[in-house]
C-alpha cells in the first residue's frame, strides 16, 4: 500500500527506521528487536541505504524480507551517492519487483573519507529534487518521500535557502516529508509553518529518536545541528557517569517530547531506532497507554 493511501485514513502514523546489520552476530541482535518493535503494528518502517550504495544489496534483501515475508508496509530508502542515472533506474525498477511502491529518494551522505564533501558522479544527480524528478518519470504508481531539517540543512547557507531548495524538492514530486530528529518542538512547528507560508501543504513527520545514553549526546547534536534544551541538557551533563540516571532522563524527556508533538498536531512520529527496541518499546507504550 502506497503511504499516501495510508495517509488517507490515518490521521497519525507511527513508523520505525531501521539499516541493514553489518554482520551475522548484528543480524542476530538485529532479529531479536525488530521481533519486539513488529508487534507494535506500525504504520510503516522504512530502510536506509548506506553512502555511495555500500549496503545495496543488504538493502535490498531487508526490503524483501520486510514488505514480502513479514508483511510490513515497507519503504525503500535510495540516495545520489555514487549512482549513475542507468544504475539508479536499474535499481528503482529492482526495487518495483520487488512490490515496493514506497521511496525515501535523498541526496545522501559523502562517501566516507571524502575530502571535499559531496561529489556528484558523472550522469548522475546533484541533489534530491534532481533524483526525485528523475524517478517521477520513470517509475509508475509510486510515493516518494523526503528529507527535511527543522533547523535548516548543515549545508545551507540559511533558512530561507533551504526552504526555497525544499519547496523545489516537494514540487518535483515529493508526497510526504520526514525531519532530521531533533530535540526543541518549537522548532518543529515553527519549521511547520515557514513550510505551510511556502506553499508545502503535504504530511511533515517529525523524526524521533531517543537519547539514552551520554555519550550519544556530542554524536547526535553533530549530525542533525540539532539543539537541546539548557535543563535537559544539564541533566544529561549533571548524570553523565550515571548510566541509569542518563537512560532514564532521556526517556522522560523523550516521552513528554512525543506527547506534546501529538497533543499539538503532529501527524505522526517517526522512530530513528538505530536497530534496538527497548526505548521506542518503552515510549510507544507509555503514549498508548495515556
Amino acid at each position: 500500500m502506497k503511504l499516501t493511501d495510508i495517509f488517507k485514513v490515518s490521521e497519525k502514523t507511527f513508523s520505525f527506521e531501521f539499516y541493514p546489520p553489518r554482520d551475522e552476530i548484528a543480524a542476530v541482535d538485529f532479529g531479536l528487536n525488530i521481533g519486539q518493535l513488529i508487534k507494535l503494528s506500525p504504520s510503516f518502517v522504512s530502510v536506509t541505504y548506506g553512502a555511495g550504495g555500500s549496503t545495496q544489496s543488504r538493502t535490498f534483501d531487508l526490503v524483501d524480507y520486510l514488505k514480502n515475508r513479514v508483511g510490513l508496509n515497507t519503504v525503500a530508502h535510495y540516495t545520489c551517492v555514487g549512482s549513475t542515472r542507468s544504475r539508479t533506474l536499474e535499481d528503482l525498477k529492482t526495487l518495483r519487483k520487488l512490490g515496493l511502491q514506497n521511496f525515501m529518494l535523498l541526496r545522501g551522505d559523502p562517501e566516507v573519507g571524502s575530502k571535499y564533501g559531496f561529489i556528484p558522479c558523472y550522469d548522475g544527480f546533484a541533489n534530491a529534487t534532481e533524483l526525485i524528478t528523475f524517478a517521477r518519470e520513470f517509475i509508475d504508481d509510486c510515493c516518494i518521500g523526503g528529507g527535511a531539517y527543522p533547523e535548516v540543512h548543515p549545508e545551507s547557507p540559511s533558512a530561507e535557502i533551504d526552504m526555497r531548495n525544499l519547496k523545489k524538492k516537494v514540487d518535483a514530486g515529493c508526497d510526504f516529508l520526514i525531519t532530521q530528529f531533533f530535540f526543541d518542538n518549537k522548532r518543529y512547528f515553527d519549521f511547520v509553518s515557514r513550510a505551510r507560508k511556502a506553499g508545502i501543504k503535504c504530511r511533515i513527520i517529525p523524526g524521533i529518536i531517543p537519547l539514552t545514553k551520554y555519550s550519544q549526546l556530542e554524536r547526535f547534536v553533530n549530525l542533525s545541528r540539532a539543539s537541546v534544551p539548557p535543563a535537559f541538557l544539564e541533566q544529561l551533563e549533571s548524570n553523565r557517569y550515571n548510566p541509569e540516571a542518563v537512560y532514564k532522563a532521556g526517556m522522560d524527556f523523550a516521552i513528554r517530547q512525543c506527547r506534546d508533538l501529538l497533543m499539538l498536531g503532529a501527524p505522526g512520529l517517526h522512530f530513528y531506532t538505530l536497530n534496538k527496541s527497548r526505548a521506542t518499546v518503552e515510549i510507544y507504550q507509555t503514549l498508548m497507554v495515556r
